[in-house]
């Protein structure tokens, strides 16, 4: 449930390449704009010289020769990937590689901010600058206002349910990670944040089992961990 990201960043052109991105020839083009930040011109380069599936294609690579192109794949998909590469991203959650897990799950929250249209990435940005100044009720409008231009847009659904847990709506809270969970099985976020509204409500159970799904997409959320074992030891008529 917790997180931000980036909206309205060019993205990955998505045209079929099957011919092989050399690794070393990707790290020593792409790290310079990485230092830099310059996300217009990654894109530019990533456009000009790859297609999005030679780039994802460097995250199959498991090897320990290949795994400093994994993690620089991981950082430039963290500014230009789409929609299209959040699949492949989340299974590098589960990668045994610490500094790859916490770079696919910022890679991930990065995609998952503009995943909307123009608009509603711009409606979501607005919400979530609210939501920093702990005004509720305009994060809210916002986030209304994203979810109406993008209804599949799953984001402004988990930050919704920010702003509701926040003001300790906790019911509604629920139902909003369960809009985003429904669009976007792999949020993470949105499952943990579940658990902590059940928590909140006494209902360790489904607490439990929230967070559990949670780590099955990504194994690596050691707090989650630390709180099923707290609700474990709590007595309680539903564990």
């Amino acid at each position: 449930m917790h997180g931000q990201g980036r909206a309205g960043v060019p993205t990955l052109r998505t045209v079929k390449d099957s011919s092989r991105i050399d690794p070393d020839t990707f790290i020593r083009a792409v790290q310079p704009l990485l230092a830099r930040r310059d996300v217009s011109g990654l894109c530019s380069l990533i456009k000009t010289r790859w297609s999005c599936e030679q780039v994802r294609s460097l995250l199959h690579s498991d090897t320990a020769e290949l795994l400093d192109a994994k993690k620089v794949a991981l950082l430039a998909l963290s500014f230009v990937g789409t929609a299209r590469t959040i699949g492949d991203i989340a299974q590098e959650l589960k990668h045994p590689d610490r500094c790859v897990n916490e770079m696919a799950e910022h890679a991930l929250w990065s995609v998952w901010f503009r995943c909307g249209t123009e608009e509603s990435n711009h409606e979501l940005a607005r919400g979530v600058q609210a939501l920093e100044r702990r005004d509720f009720e305009h994060a809210i409008k916002h986030f209304d206002r994203a979810i109406e231009v993008s209804p599949e847009f799953a984001e402004p659904y988990n930050q919704r349910a920010i702003a509701r847990y926040l003001t300790e709506e906790y019911a509604a809270s629920i139902g909003d990670c369960e809009l985003a969970v429904q669009r976007m099985p792999s949020h993470f976020g949105a499952l943990a944040g579940m658990g902590h509204c059940y928590a909140h409500l006494g209902r360790s159970r489904e607490a439990i089992d929230c967070y559990e799904r949670a780590l099955a997409v990504n194994p690596h959320l050691d707090c989650v961990k630390q709180t099923i074992e707290h609700l474990r030891r709590q007595p309680s008529e539903e564990c």
